[in-house]
């Protein structure tokens, strides 16, 4: 199972006798990216994964050495071995991995960033490391909220260039200090939201993968048979009410995804309807091209939205994938969904 990270916070925020590892630097190719963060236990990986294969067995047992001492390790794992060794990892990279074993002594630091996520705030979660002897380092960890970044300068870690928030916030940021210390700073923010209107088959199944995929999902149906967690577990969030109603009056984070799946034309039209007065990254609706033109006209005539509106709609929804069932046209949708926010991430990096 993947664990999204705010998931990765929840257990380390209760957990016990638990090592996390996370990549703070990588060179050339790696199998995952800085950031990319497991939880293990003394019997092996509880949740996450920092790439898999080779690279996380040799820090499943650092973990276990780390776990057995109590002390945390800044380990450098190269990629490079003989590609005629077919066990070998030939990546080719380097991953410097930070395992520390006592997460449990920053509970509340965790709980503070789960805290501030669930709250739509944002921040960063900063790692300290001081050398010890050898690989082994002090940890010392901090929650800084983005309004109090000076607070790296405040003596808990060592100083730290400031501007975070103008790097990939997918990405943290290593500062090497006088060629020992070291500090990581993981940002912090709530997950883009996934507003699905219609619980019936399909707006089921994109919960399931709106919840893989990284997205925090609210479902919106005006059938308490359908609008409940036994229809719908991998919703965060749960609307029972008017669609068009509901839309309208749920309240904007400016990050938000909206894909319209009701069981009709008239709910599909009240749900789009009010998602127009909305700031948007993206807005899909189910349905055939005939019935999609059809919608369009009668949006245009009416007024209920300018040509240019109109063009914003993702309709019919999903990726062309040639999708058939439930499942499949889940998939489409998660697809294009995946692809809109990876152009919104590279653009918000342009203008960094």
């Amino acid at each position: 199972m993947k664990y999204s990270f705010p998931q990765l916070l929840e257990i380390l925020a209760e957990g016990r006798g638990l090592a996390l590892a996370t990549i703070v630097a990588a060179e050339g190719s790696t199998p995952q990216v800085v950031g990319a963060s497991a939880i293990f236990s003394a019997a092996g990986l509880v949740a996450g994964t920092v790439g898999g294969g080779l690279l996380e067995a040799r820090v499943e047992a650092v973990a276990r050495e780390a776990l057995g001492d109590l002390t945390a390790r800044l380990v450098s794992i190269r990629l490079d071995a003989d590609p005629s060794d077919l066990e070998g990892a030939i990546c080719g990279g380097t991953a410097r991995v930070l395992v520390d074993p006592e997460a449990e002594r920053y509970r509340d630091v965790f709980r503070q960033a789960l805290d501030a996520i669930r709250g739509h705030g944002s921040g960063y979660l900063a790692a300290g490391m001081e050398p010890v002897e050898g690989d082994r380092v002090a940890v010392k960890r901090l929650w800084i909220p983005v309004t109090e970044e000076t607070a790296l300068k405040s003596g808990n870690l060592p100083p730290v260039p400031l501007g975070f928030s103008d790097r990939d916030p997918r990405r943290g940021l290593g500062a090497e200090m006088d060629r020992s210390r070291y500090v990581y700073a993981e940002y912090v923010q709530p997950l883009p939201r996934l507003i699905i209107a219609g619980a019936g088959h399909v707006g089921r199944a994109v919960a399931r993968q709106g919840r893989l995929l990284d997205f925090a999902v609210t479902v919106i149906d005006d059938r308490a048979e359908f609008a409940n967690a036994e229809n719908v577990p991998d919703a965060d969030t749960i609307i029972l009410g008017d669609i068009g109603e509901a839309v309208r009056t749920v309240d904007e984070h400016g990050d938000d995804y909206y894909v319209i799946v009701t069981r009709g034309h008239r709910k599909d039209a009240e749900a789009l309807r009010a998602v127009f007065v909305k700031p948007a990254v993206y807005v899909g609706m189910i349905g055939s091209r005939p019935k999609i033109e059809v919608m369009r006209r009668e949006f245009l005539g009416n007024g209920w939205a300018t040509a240019e509106e109109w063009a914003r709609v993702h309709a019919p929804i999903g990726l062309d994938i040639g999708s058939r069932t439930v499942d499949e046209i889940a998939v489409s949708i998660a697809a294009e969904l995946v692809a809109v926010r990876s152009r919104q991430n590279v653009s918000e990096r342009g203008r960094s």
